[in-house]
């Protein structure tokens, strides 16, 4: 299960900041949410929010030599 070694890292006593964001950043990940505002029943504002944070060589492919 791909969550499972996020969990390990996350549980190992020895693990530190830095391991689990470099971890974080070679695998990446995704984060939504959802706010919704209304009055008496009403929606007034809606907002979305996707942010995908990963490392930008998993983005961008390497530029290729000449």
């Amino acid at each position: 299960m791909p969550g499972q070694e996020a969990q390990q890292i996350i549980e190992d006593a020895d693990s530190s900041l830095l391991d689990i964001i470099d971890h974080v950043l070679n695998q990446g990940v995704v984060l939504i949410g959802d706010v919704m505002l209304g009055m008496a029943n009403v929606d007034l504002i809606y907002l979305g929010l996707s942010v995908v944070l990963c490392a930008a060589d998993r983005v961008k492919p390497p530029k290729p030599e000449e």
